[in-house]
């Protein structure tokens, strides 16, 4: 039997990033479809905390400290470890590694595809297992196209998009083994800097409702309305590029291509066109409800509800409504 590997990936309070949660996730599953076993790694300065959270969706989970971690990056001493993890187990090689399609999972499958000679398929939105191995769904073109792909030879390394599977702990908490692992020594780039935005708001890739501005909302005075229905609506803020571009809001909320992919239970369009750039970030939400001047906008073909009208005048109608309620 065959085995499939998660990479975890550190989050930014040392324990793991909550898209190794949903990759760890999407791998049971795959497991369970393919009859492979599955198997976490946690590479870290003190793999114990990350090794333990992955623990919580896979039945097992080397830990592998990597003392420079602490002040280097990521991602190229995490490469260098696994590259010697795996030619321990070069008479029996996972299938597949998985790991999230973040800034930090994107260079690690990069570095590891160098140092191994992996094929590496990219920003997978779905993974499902066939008689070739397997089947990688990507959204190239700015999510113009749709395609599935497979490796040539039945291995390899599939980054996953965020959102493309939802956390779920297994019903039992896996074991975790403490491992060593030799490999190669990839230049460090040491970390001089670590910045967090100061009065950020919860991150919208875990938002279960998003109240999202673009451009039709005229400024930063308009994001004030979205704050406020989103602040009623227990959700978070969200933004197109455009919006994030005129600097009416941080680069933190933008959603699309470019920017957050997100997958809320409800998104609220406001002034939003409907670019195909943005609509990669937020076609997968489970309902897309759009306000707009226009009734020919791109939004209208794929919004599950459009509302034709001013957003000024829809929204502070529908804040009343909310207001109302709670009240």
């Amino acid at each position: 039997m065959g085995e499939l590997w998660v990479i975890g990936e550190p989050g930014p309070d040392g324990g793991l990033a909550r898209l190794s949660a949903e990759v760890a996730t999407l791998a049971r599953d795959l497991g369970a479809q393919g009859g492979r076993r599955v198997t976490g790694v946690a590479v870290a300065a003190e793999p114990e905390a990350m090794a333990a959270e992955l623990a919580r969706y896979l039945p097992t989970v080397l830990a592998i400290a990597e003392p420079a971690a602490g002040e280097h990056a990521w991602s190229a001493l995490a490469a260098g470890r696994v590259a010697g993890l795996l030619e321990e187990h070069a008479a029996e090689p996972p299938d597949v590694i998985l790991v999230g399609a973040g800034s930090d999972g994107r260079d690690f499958a990069g570095a590891l595809s160098a140092l191994t000679g992996l094929g590496v398929l990219t920003s997978a939105t779905a993974v499902a297992w066939s008689d070739a191995g397997p089947a990688v769904e990507m959204s190239p073109f700015g999510g113009k196209l749709l395609t599935t792909c497979g490796f040539c030879e039945g291995r390899g390394i599939v980054t996953v998009r965020p959102s493309a599977a939802d956390a779920v702990p297994a019903d039992a908490v896996g074991v975790v083994e403490i491992r060593q692992a030799g490999g190669p020594a990839l230049p460090r780039v040491k970390v001089l800097e670590r910045a967090t935005e100061a009065g950020a708001a919860a991150p919208i890739e875990e938002a279960k409702i998003i109240v999202a501005g673009g451009r039709g909302v005229g400024g930063p005075d308009g994001f004030v309305l979205v704050g406020e229905l989103a602040k009623e609506l227990d959700g978070a803020v969200g933004a197109t590029r455009a919006a994030v571009d005129s600097g009416w809001i941080g680069y933190s909320q933008q959603i699309g291509q470019t920017g957050k992919i997100v997958k809320p239970n409800l998104y609220l369009a406001l002034g939003i066109s409907g670019a195909i750039q943005h609509k990669v970030g937020m076609q997968t939400a489970g309902s897309i409800v759009a306000v707009n001047r226009d009734p020919d906008a791109p939004i209208a073909e794929f919004a599950d509800l459009l509302v034709v009208g001013d957003l000024f005048e829809v929204g502070a109608a529908l804040l009343e409504q909310l207001r109302s309620r709670s009240g």
